[in-house]
């Protein structure tokens, strides 16, 4: 699978998913704060399912 989450986008994820996994461990925001799973899975493996459906691709042209 080709790679179609960039530099900026990527760290931007996962610093949102880690804050949001954070809060909820914290005990600030409730159960939903999980949802933060999704944007780090995605900045981790720099693919996004949703990406393709949009025709949207954030890496650099090669």
């Amino acid at each position: 699978m080709n790679a179609n989450v960039g530099g900026i986008d990527r760290i931007l994820r996962i610093v949102a998913g880690l804050v949001l996994i954070g809060l909820t461990l914290s005990g600030t925001i409730g159960v939903w704060g999980w949802i933060g799973l999704v944007p780090l899975a995605t900045g981790a493996m720099s693919r996004c399912p949703l990406y393709p459906m949009i025709g949207l691709n954030t890496c650099a042209k090669k």
